[in-house]
């Protein structure tokens, strides 16, 4: 009894001391609350044990737990974009730690990881790459209304955001802006090409893509290794970024023009759903009339997209898709009265046209009739505009192998169309002038013949007497689909890291134009067409329509062509931690390209009833068709080399210099063969840009410093441009610097960017124009965005954007002064309660003219001169209400 009673004491014993052992090895947890410097709660705050891959994100109270941590030494890393990273030893021992952070706002950014552009992702800090990052916020107090509005405040680029929705001519850093579009800079989502080509005729990447509420960031790269971390992006790369929902939020938007027509509604939710899932949807749905009285909804359509993320323990895998269906103004260079002198012009506004807000959109002018690139009967909707249509499909992922390796995938495949259809004046002038053009290229005399407005049905009598020839740029963006993969694998060694990547792709381009001339009256609001009747009584137009074809241009401009493009590029990188200050860098590309397909144009002309009524008319005895009975083949591959090399030395933890040189290519598409021609009439398919930069960056407790020296040369062979006919084959250098800086005062916050550029043109076909400045590349460009919060924990804004550029030459042959400009947008933004603002918005708030682009060289001095320019939008105010949740 008494060895049972022995027994019982041992288990007893036995289970209290295990007991004991459990209570005395348990683990612990740290846990608190993340705000920001106004008290307002961070959520999606990431907090790491720095050195371990334990951690976790802030709710949307900004509240964070790490359970399960065993007693010991650790360093609490707390990190979010935007912000100053948090670092904090601690000591996990008798009992669980709480521990609230306040974060410190980043004003430059400095402290966030650079992904675009770069082999291995690094903080600002310690890369050796000139990037921009723009937030949402930063975003909507620079007041944008259109996407590529949003990039006139990133430093050392140009952009040209008077067309519209789109089609934006884009210069970097003097990189001269050769034929239209983005030649040089590569627009990206999530790391991948929006198109191959960035100055696709009348389908510049920008047309296809939209920024929303689902953009998180945008980063923009200028120069740096984005030569050899993409294709055709030597001068830079703009990557937008999307939301991915592992926080849970949203909110809803509805804006209106106040003094415009225009609505719109954007909106996004994200949340993680369970087991290291997250979605992320979002969109817009929008229509109006736009910043131009066009006279009929010009503006309408939407976008949706969303992704499934899944987070393992080692990496994530993400699925997304796309849908955008958009319709915009395309706004092309309009008639401008020009009066001086070359050197010193005033440029102002016709009588009943004004350059802010005129347009040659009209009601009346909504229908472009003729025949399709098969020779059937068509009637394209001019309200169509720029008609994007997409349909995209993506996967990409990320993992950390064992013994430090790492592998990363991204692929899309996108199912591209549209239409690009706008009114663009070919010549304006007395309206006897214009009609006189319209008989003589028809083969008939203008004398005596009768204008009649077709709208009143009375004779011409406009105020201003003035005419247009309107040459209609209508084509079917019938197949831009592309497929684009970008795989790389990435080993890791003590202080080497180094990358292997192969980036393959393919991009259709499958186009028809299909141009007409039309006639109408010069006037900025619902402009009529005009008819013209002959003296013997002929009449030679149709409801303003003076012909079945590019006529005016020689029947130049009906063509379809159909190309395939297919690039391989494998590409390597090494990065170099020489020590802890020191980092160094190299990377090496080689592109492949291959292009097939057949190109159908020329001047063919027939006799042909377009209109099925059984009698050939004036008007129908010129009609341009496509000679589909003859094509020539496009075959033909190119292939080139890019490098780039550069290091970044840490000063200290707040100071950096970096140094780079790099070399690369954008190659042609379309623009490198012209109007049913081969290939081989233009000659090299691509140009070559090589760069040199020289940087400074500086991070202080309120404010960040970033100061680039630069110099490029472009090496650029043959591309044509539609909108003058000519074939540009020129070659420059540039050497400027570009500074950008930030400051945050208690409440006041300003940020501003200033680039000056030296450029020149150093070689033509002809000898002409060397040693003169590039057209449309001013000496600087800059940009102010002040801003001030007040309320409670600072939740109302108000503030504005001082947007400008000093003067620059209409073209190359330097006659022609376009002068400077500066216009101010104003913000502000209320909160009404929590998670519900009012936001006003004016963009051009003094209606100041800003001419960007000039198709006229020059000008007759000490007379009255009637242009065709583009200038930057006037005044437009809009007001949105936003519910965050």
């Amino acid at each position: 009894m008494k060895k049972l009673f022995l027994m019982k004491q041992n288990y007893i014993y036995i289970f209290f001391l295990a007991i004991s052992s459990v209570a005395f090895s348990q683990t612990k947890s740290v846990s608190g609350t993340i705000n920001d410097a106004f008290g307002q709660p961070l959520p999606g705050v990431n907090i790491l044990m720095k050195g371990t891959s334990i951690g976790t994100t802030s709710d949307m109270d900004g509240k964070y737990i790490i359970s399960n941590l065993e007693t010991g030494e650790y360093t609490l890393e707390v990190s979010y974009v935007g912000f100053k990273t948090f670092l904090k030893s601690i000591n996990l021992q008798g009992s669980d730690i709480s521990l609230d952070v306040v974060l410190r706002e980043d004003v430059m950014s400095l402290d966030d990881v650079v992904i675009t552009g770069v082999a291995n992702p690094r903080s600002k800090i310690e890369s050796s790459v000139s990037v921009t990052t723009l937030k949402p916020q930063l975003i909507e107090q620079s007041s944008p209304r259109s996407t590529s509005e949003i990039f006139r405040t990133i430093p050392g680029i140009r952009t040209e955001s008077s067309g519209g929705d789109g089609n934006t001519n884009i210069s970097v850093r003097g990189v001269p802006i050769s034929a239209g579009g983005s030649k040089y800079l590569q627009l990206q989502e999530d790391g991948l090409p929006v198109l191959l080509y960035g100055d696709i005729a009348f389908a510049t990447s920008d047309i296809f893509l939209r920024a929303d509420q689902n953009v998180a960031r945008i980063e923009a790269i200028r120069g740096g290794s984005a030569s050899t971390l993409s294709s055709n992006s030597p001068a830079g790369i703009i990557n937008f970024i999307s939301k991915t929902g592992e926080v849970e939020g949203g909110g809803i938007s509805t804006s209106f023009g106040l003094d415009y027509n225009s609505f719109k509604t954007d909106f996004d939710y994200g949340t993680p759903i369970g087991d290291g899932v997250a979605f992320h949807v979002g969109g817009f749905f929008r229509q109006g009339e736009g910043v131009r009285d066009a006279g009929y909804l010009a503006n309408k359509g939407g976008q949706i997209k969303l992704n499934l993320t899944k987070r393992f323990e080692n990496g994530y895998a993400r699925v997304y898709y796309k849908f955008l269906n958009d319709r915009t103004a395309a706004y092309m260079p309009m008639p401008i009265k020009v009066t001086g002198t070359n050197s010193n012009p005033n440029w102002g506004n016709i009588e009943g046209f004004d350059a802010t807000t005129g347009t040659q959109h009209s009601p009346y002018l909504t229908q472009n009739n003729g025949l399709d690139s098969n020779g059937n009967r068509r009637n394209a909707d001019v309200a169509d505009g720029m008609h994007p249509i997409s349909n995209a499909i993506g996967a990409e992922f990320s993992f950390n192998l064992e013994n430090d390796w790492k592998i990363d995938n991204k692929s899309r495949i996108a199912f591209n169309k549209g239409r690009f259809i706008a009114p663009f004046t070919a010549a304006v002038g007395t309206v006897n002038d214009m009609v006189a053009g319209i008989a003589a290229y028809n083969g008939y005399d203008a004398t005596g013949a009768t204008v009649t407005n077709t709208v009143t049905g009375n004779v011409f009598n406009n105020p201003n007497g003035l005419a247009q020839r309107i040459m209609m740029f209508d084509t079917e963006l019938e197949n831009f689909n592309n497929f684009v993969n970008d795989f790389k694998i990435t080993k890791k060694f003590d202080k080497v890291s180094l990358t292997a990547g192969y980036f393959t792709a393919n991009q259709n381009i499958q186009m028809s134009w299909l141009w007409n001339v039309h006639l109408t009256e010069v006037n900025g609001v619902d402009a009529a067409p005009l008819d013209v009747t002959l003296a013997d009584g002929t009449k030679i137009t149709e409801n303003g329509q003076a012909s079945y074809g590019a006529a005016e241009w020689g029947n130049c401009c009906t063509q379809k062509y159909n190309a395939s493009y297919n690039i391989n590029a494998p590409y390597a990188a090494i990065t170099i931690d020489a020590n802890k200050n020191l980092t160094l860098d190299a990377s090496l590309r080689y592109d492949n390209v291959k292009v097939n397909g057949s190109s159908i144009g020329g001047t063919q002309s027939a006799n042909l009833d377009v209109n099925n009524n059984g009698t050939i008319e004036p008007i129908e005895m010129n009609v341009s068709v496509v000679d589909n009975a003859n094509s020539n083949p496009i075959n033909y591959d190119y292939d080139y080399v890019s490098y780039s090399i550069g290091g970044n030395y840490k000063l200290n933890d707040e100071t950096a210099v970096f140094a780079r040189y790099s070399s690369g290519a954008s190659g042609k598409a379309d623009r490198a063969f012209t109007f049913g021609q081969p290939m081989t009439s233009l000659g090299n398919p691509k140009d070559i840009l090589d760069q040199a930069e020289l940087g400074y960056k500086r991070k202080f407790d309120n404010a960040g410093l970033f100061i680039t020296g630069f110099y490029g040369k472009t090496t650029e062979e043959a591309g044509f441009e539609a909108t003058t006919q000519n074939v540009e084959k020129n070659d420059y250098k540039s050497i400027g610097v570009e500074i950008e800086g930030s400051i945050k005062i208690n409440n006041f916050d300003v940020r501003g960017a200033v680039t000056y550029t030296n450029a020149e043109i150093t070689g033509t076909v002809d000898g002409s124009n060397i040693g003169n400045t590039p057209r449309r590349q001013p000496d600087f460009i800059y940009s102010l965005i002040p801003t001030y919060s007040f309320g409670e924990n600072g939740n109302h804004v108000i503030g504005a954007s001082i947007i400008g550029n000093t003067k620059s030459y209409a073209q190359n042959n330097n006659d022609l002064v376009m002068p400077g400009y500066a216009y101010v947008n104003m913000f502000g933004k209320v909160t009404i309660t929590k998670g519900l603002s009012l936001s006003l918005n004016v963009n051009n708030l003094f209606d100041t003219i800003g001419i960007t682009e000039s198709e006229e060289g020059s000008i007759v001095e000490g007379q009255t001169n009637y242009v065709r320019a583009r200038s930057i939008s006037g005044r437009s105010s809009s007001l949105t209400f936003a519910y965050t949740f």
